[in-house]
């Protein structure tokens, strides 16, 4: 039985991965699409039908191409860096939960805090071992950022937790029959939309890969196949932020369409800033992050536990 169980689960995952894959490909060419539309040019529309496949030739065009290894690098902390990048990136979509009868995280959130937090050091790793002062000052800023931002991230979510209870996802989905959170704080989820941008290294954000300052960032001495999976892995990450928001914010029920169109939507709006909002000073990211956001939602955190206790005082 156990057997079954086991090949249920490895099936789920796989369909889950390769789904996501997938979910990347178009994202990137959705991406490019409204980047033309807003520059009032044509995206790509050469490949195939209106540039449909275009992703996919890119992938394989990555892929065949020379990888190079800087003589001077940590060559297997260099080579393995974005491979385990893409894999915490996907592992991250474990949490979700499966209809297939057999996994059902009761600490779903848990997970994505611990996940999302390791894919810090990946990309820490991936700027050290290159040996390139702009790699390294990439993956510094990157490292900076990111933790920056988690602290406000955890605390919003820790918000809601409080106010459900409970750390599964389902739990999150329950609570939203009658009225979205996204209703109950709508700074909260502001809040959280900028600092996702901040986590996955988005425009406004992404000092991590500023080109200008940087040459391209910590993931400057990858090419072909290595650059393919931080791409990939930057992707998949947006993805599942927005998910998580779709979550959280906008009622999150699985087994709805709408939940599905809510997802596309909050990517759009990924798109949307970049191709509309310039890059800040890197000083003004960490004042908002240390002076703005996290008073914010320090103060939410305690409304959201003194309304709590109020509930429980009265009507228990």
């Amino acid at each position: 039985m156990w057997f079954v169980d086991f090949f249920l689960l490895l099936m789920s995952a796989l369909v889950l991965v390769v789904c996501v894959l997938v979910g990347v490909a178009f994202l990137t060419l959705l991406e490019r699409k409204v980047l033309g539309y807003v520059q009032i040019r044509k995206g790509p529309n050469k490949v195939g039908f209106v540039g449909i496949p275009q992703p996919f030739s890119d992938a394989i065009k990555l892929f065949s191409k020379e990888q190079i290894n800087p003589i001077m690098s940590n060559f297997w902390s260099y080579y393995f860096s974005p491979v385990f990048n893409l894999f915490l990136a996907l592992v991250l979509w474990m949490c979700v939960p499966f209809f297939s009868g057999f996994m059902h995280f009761s600490l779903g959130m848990l997970f994505f805090l611990c996940v999302s937090s390791l894919g810090v050091y990946t990309i820490m790793m991936a700027g050290w071992s290159s040996n390139s002062n702009y790699s390294l000052l990439g993956g510094l800023r990157c490292v900076a950022q990111t933790i920056s931002y988690e602290v406000s991230l955890a605390l919003i979510l820790l918000s809601f937790l409080v106010l459900i209870s409970g750390v599964s996802i389902f739990d999150l989905i329950w609570y939203q029959n009658y009225v979205w959170f996204f209703l109950l704080g709508i700074p909260l989820a502001l809040v959280w939309f900028v600092s996702s941008l901040a986590e996955t290294n988005r425009t406004p954000f992404d000092f991590a890969e500023g080109e200008s300052e940087l040459v391209s960032g910590f993931n400057i001495e990858y090419s072909s196949g290595g650059f393919a999976l931080i791409f990939l892995a930057e992707y998949s990450n947006i993805l599942f932020m927005s998910m998580i928001f779709s979550l959280i914010f906008l009622g999150g029920d699985f087994l709805g369409l709408l939940f599905f169109l809510k997802l596309v939507f909050i990517s759009f709006l990924f798109i949307w800033v970049r191709g509309t909002l310039p890059r800040y000073r890197y000083d003004k990211l960490m004042y908002l992050a240390w002076k703005g956001f996290l008073p914010v939602s320090l103060n939410y955190l305690m409304f959201f536990f003194g309304l709590k206790f109020f509930i429980f005082s009265v009507f228990v």
